[in-house]
């Protein structure tokens, strides 16, 4: 049984909304915003990101994701991923998920360009609607 729901499936890629991706290295916390898409077909998130967040889906690769929609200021619905974060090194696969990720929130095709790709394997998902 796939942990992602239909309607958490549908949810995900209904719209270009932030997501937070949480991260913990040293038994510290690190919550920050990032871009995502989510592929239904191998049950996988994609992120391209640099900095502490790379840094410490690299020594820990456990992360949470929460995406929300919200409409004036109240919650419309939420999805929370938890999973295996991996690496991926290869540049042809990062440069087409940069180009695929930022062609959905608007941004250039070549923006990001220091960003590494992140895949996201889901182990539990928790959706819920208002």
């Amino acid at each position: 049984m796939s942990p992602i729901s239909t309607e958490a499936a549908e949810l995900l890629e209904s719209e270009p909304l932030m997501a937070h991706l949480g991260t913990c290295v040293d038994e510290r916390p690190h919550v920050a915003p990032v871009w995502y898409s989510y592929d239904e077909s191998t049950e996988t998130v994609e992120i391209v990101t640099s900095g502490k967040k790379l840094a410490n889906i690299r020594e820990n690769p456990r992360v949470a994701l929460s995406i929300q929609a919200d409409e004036g200021g109240q919650t419309q619905w939420m999805v929370t991923l938890l999973g295996t974060a991996t690496v991926v090194e290869d540049e042809a696969a990062n440069e087409d998920a940069r180009q695929r990720i930022n062609a959905k929130y608007d941004a250039p095709a070549d923006a990001y360009a220091d960003n590494t790709l992140v895949r996201i394997d889901v182990g539990s998902a928790t959706t819920q609607t208002y």
